[in-house]
């Protein structure tokens, strides 16, 4: 009995082989584009426990191919080292023991060219795969599992340039992993509510194409009238709250929160630094830069988002907001779609919010929602946990999202990391609320 999940992958553009053999090649070919810029000693570092270094992303996102697909239905597979099983797994406990995590970066064996070997033995295994088991009764299974693993790699995609940019971060020296930092306008549009119509509603993937087991079932849910911000906060939002004495106002933090603050000095977002001229920088993935106070801003924890909103007078939305107004926004509005829809690829750092094109925002105009998607993950106040009716896939694989539904909070939007085609509205990004290094930022909203 397959469950939805496996149901959700089994579209008829993912059965084709030579159109999943190119799609999987693509998605190989942008991962290897983005370690090009990173020496070997760059893509070695680890620079705390929650983020992997470069070349482990490159070596687990195939190992998940071999040990899922491969050895699986191939019988004459090779392993290529069997010490890689032990080495690249990440938490799939029904895959056996694996090396902590922690302790990533100190894996200076095999080699990052050992490791690009790993890739193109794989690769060429995977090729003459896809050319021989189309035919093979299994077929759909198969298909929907390398379409996971392209997933899977988008995602490691994202957080490949997220742990490089901390790693960056660390060095006093500020290098760069990518040069021209682009020129970006300097004024955000004006902050308005926008008001957003209650009643019943369905959110969750719809079954068509692909999507994670959490994104479903899809099912119906009551959502009182509340209202959004039409934009992101700001950089320019955020230093209101610093030099109000936001980090030094406990009644504005949740009890973890300010315990956080307190543990870590904590005084700024992360990569922010003010000189003693009070110029603020923040680091990039351009190097050091100054802060444009027009874009969103980026790298807060849920912390932080929080008490934010708490100070604006304003709360968190719920993931079911987000979700209901980026579907009313790409049903209805033919830029919001074309700005919800499409995820900037090409740029490293979130831009600042624009007007669609021919409009003026009089006073009596009815502000559309910008930003939806494309720019930095919003945190909602939505704990990351099962939706009704939810079952995850059977064995090791089952591992990848079910048992993380504690202690996490879900994120929508998607960032300027996201590549492109991998997110849709129903995605449910999750991390816990301490987690910083991500392209994570808000939007307001309040009950009306």
């Amino acid at each position: 009995m397959q469950t939805p999940h496996q149901q959700n992958l089994l579209s008829a553009d993912l059965m084709d082989a030579q159109a999943l053999k190119a799609h999987f090649f693509d998605v190989r070919k942008t991962t290897e584009n983005l370690v090009a810029p990173l020496s070997a000693e760059d893509a070695q570092i680890q620079s705390m426990p929650d983020a992997s270094p470069a070349k482990w992303h490159l070596a687990h996102s195939t190992w998940l191919y071999e040990t899922f697909i491969l050895k699986a239905y191939d019988p004459d597979h090779p392993v290529f080292d069997e010490d890689f099983h032990y080495l690249f797994n990440s938490y799939y406990e029904a895959e056996g023991p694996r090396h902590p995590r922690p302790q990533r970066g100190l894996l200076s064996r095999p080699s990052l060219q050992t490791v690009m070997d790993y890739r193109r033995a794989t690769d060429n295994r995977m090729a003459d795969f896809l050319d021989q088991m189309s035919a093979h009764p299994q077929w759909p299974r198969i298909a929907a599992l390398i379409t996971l693993g392209c997933h899977h790699e988008q995602q490691h995609q994202e957080l490949l340039l997220t742990d490089i940019k901390h790693a960056l971060s660390c060095n006093p020296t500020a290098p760069t992993y990518a040069p021209s930092f682009p020129k970006m306008i300097t004024q955000a549009p004006e902050a308005r509510w926008v008001k957003m119509t209650g009643g019943l509603k369905k959110i969750g993937h719809d079954g068509t194409g692909f999507a994670f087991d959490n994104e479903g079932p899809q099912h119906q849910i009551w959502l009182h009238d509340h209202a959004l911000h039409n934009r992101l906060v700001t950089t320019a939002d955020y230093l209101q709250f610093i030099e109000d004495g936001g980090y030094r106002t406990p009644t504005l933090w949740l009890s973890e929160g300010w315990d956080w603050v307190n543990r870590h000095h904590a005084s700024a977002p992360l990569y922010w630094t003010q000189s003693k001229d009070g110029d603020w920088s923040i680091f990039t993935l351009y190097g050091r830069q100054p802060i444009n106070w027009a874009e969103p801003v980026c790298h807060l924890n849920l912390y932080e988002a929080d008490a934010f909103a708490t100070w604006a007078g304003a709360r968190l939305p719920r993931e079911d907001e987000l979700e209901c107004a980026t579907l009313l926004a790409m049903q209805d509005d033919d830029e919001a779609k074309r700005k919800a829809a499409i995820i900037a690829s090409h740029r490293l750092h979130p831009a600042p919010a624009q007007l669609p094109q021919n409009r003026r925002m009089d006073a009596d105009d009815n502000p559309s929602l910008l930003q939806l998607a494309g720019e930095v993950w919003s945190w909602t106040s939505s704990s990351y946990g099962p939706y009704p009716g939810f079952q995850p896939s059977p064995g090791a694989i089952g591992e990848y999202n079910g048992k993380f539904m504690c202690n996490q909070y879900v994120l929508k939007g998607a960032s300027c990391l996201t590549p492109a085609k991998h997110w849709r509205p129903s995605y449910r990004n999750f991390f816990p609320a301490h987690a910083q290094w991500q392209f994570t930022g808000l939007r307001l909203a309040k009950d009306i």
